[in-house]
């Protein structure tokens, strides 16, 4: 197992950092060392902000809960309230660590508590540890032996034990727009020191933010793109070497950087899968299914758009299409991707194959067109409730028939407006009224 590791801000991470810093990958060579360096989470580190205020040495520092997506600064953080709080930075990653770690750091940071110095004990990924592991934290962070920083990228309230989740305050960290992703950019290409300067690199304002853009707000995939783009460009006789669309595109993976989720292909892309489900193509669904699953889209945007379908162009002929649509879309937000691709793929297969019908579609819109022009109409006195007597007094309810009991209502009492009687919305159509024999014959 691996053992715990004492060291400053300054030092490099010997959980994913080589011995050589020079080796270390780009996105570890630009962590940033002060705040002032520090981009994004403003209304973390903002002006008055809580992270400001104990970096900055304000207050007690408790311990925290750092949940956010990857590559938006929580070791950072950590390493930066460990540094500006004169604390010990004791840094585990739960993927490879486990209950002996944890106690040998423990043991160490009682010793140094003796000695008056306190331990920020900074755990990677804590909600890889079990409930066991994390119980064996407890009594070392309510008595102060350690103050914690968990980082997680799942939600807490899930994968963290509510006995630590009430010790610790949880703090959420957004992705990083584009302009702040593309910022960190601009510094790495010019950065001489620890940056990509030395190999005189030119990118021009549009590939970067390009590059932003499909980062998907995550730094750490921006700068490891960044940096194979400009190795694997040849320098020209001056010894620059121009960063291209093309060779970015290879770096960061053709398919994550041509999908723009906030732009016109993600529409033509998801246009493209509602009008194949509709034709009853499955062979053409499921590969625009997969162009957005592989592409980045929001499997949760993908799943309503199945449930629309479902009733939109399937409807009665087939009311079984929304609740495999339904029963996607919570599964979907149960278990996320990548898992989630089996039970989106399961109903686009089995919308594509249903019977097609929209006579609901069609039905709601002729009847928005009377309600809409007969707004003012009233509702008929026998449909009206009458919860007090003086409604009732007012006829409110009167003339009111209960199918139940008289099955001649269904026929004989009218339930439109006097202005609207006879109006006909809703015809079935030859695929809802198969599908009613179908189930009769059953």
């Amino acid at each position: 197992m691996a053992q715990p590791t004492t060291r400053n801000l300054f030092e490099e991470d010997p959980i994913d950092t080589p011995a050589d810093p020079q080796h270390a990958p780009l996105a570890n060579r630009m962590r940033p060392r002060s705040l002032s360096e520090f981009v994004g989470q403003d209304h973390l580190v903002g002006e008055g902000r809580i992270l400001r205020r104990l970096i900055e040495g304000g207050g007690t520092m408790p311990s925290l809960i750092l949940w956010g997506a990857p590559g938006t600064g929580k070791t950072t953080l950590g390493r930066l309230l460990a540094d500006k709080n004169g604390s010990r930075f004791v840094s585990l990653s739960a993927v490879f660590s486990g209950v002996k770690d944890l106690r040998t750091a423990i043991s160490d940071a009682k010793q140094e508590a003796r000695l008056g110095r306190r331990t920020i004990l900074f755990i990677d990924e804590i909600h890889r540890f079990n409930k066991g592991q994390q119980d064996a934290l407890l009594h070392a962070v309510e008595d102060g032996t350690v103050t914690l920083i968990g980082a997680t990228t799942e939600n807490p309230s899930f994968e963290v034990t509510g006995a630590l989740l009430s010790r610790c305050r949880v703090l959420v960290l957004n992705p990083l727009n584009e302009d702040e992703v593309k910022t960190i950019l601009q510094r790495a290409v010019a950065d001489e020191e620890r940056g990509l300067a030395q190999l005189e690199p030119e990118a021009t304002d549009e590939v970067l933010a390009r590059l932003a853009h499909s980062a998907g707000g995550d730094a750490r995939v921006a700068l490891a793109a960044l940096e194979a783009a400009v190795e694997s460009t040849k320098p020209d006789q001056a010894g620059v070497r121009c960063i291209t669309n093309e060779t970015v595109i290879e770096a960061l993976g053709r398919a994550r950087y041509a999908y723009d989720k906030g732009g016109e292909e993600h529409y033509n892309l998801a246009s493209a899968l509602i009008k194949s489900l509709r034709n009853s193509d499955v062979n053409a669904a499921l590969y625009w299914l997969a162009r957005l699953i592989e592409g980045g889209a929001d499997p949760i945007f993908i799943a309503r758009r199945l449930c629309i379908l479902a009733s939109e162009d399937i409807g009665l002929a087939d009311p079984q299409a929304m609740v495999q649509a339904a029963a996607a879309a919570e599964i979907t937000k149960l278990i996320g991707l990548p898992e989630a691709l089996f039970p989106l793929s399961q109903a686009t297969i089995y919308l594509a194959r249903a019977p097609k019908s929209n006579t609901v579609k069609k039905a709601y819109g002729a009847a928005v067109a009377d309600a809409m022009d007969t707004a003012l109409e009233p509702v008929p006195l026998h449909l009206r409730n009458a919860p007090t007597p003086l409604m009732k007094r007012l006829g409110y309810g009167e003339g009111y028939r209960y199918v139940h009991s008289d099955p001649q209502a269904e026929a004989e009492m009218p339930c439109l407006p006097e202005a609207l009687r006879g109006r006909v919305y809703y015809e079935a159509d030859d695929q809802e009224i198969r599908r009613t024999n179908e189930s009769s014959d059953k």
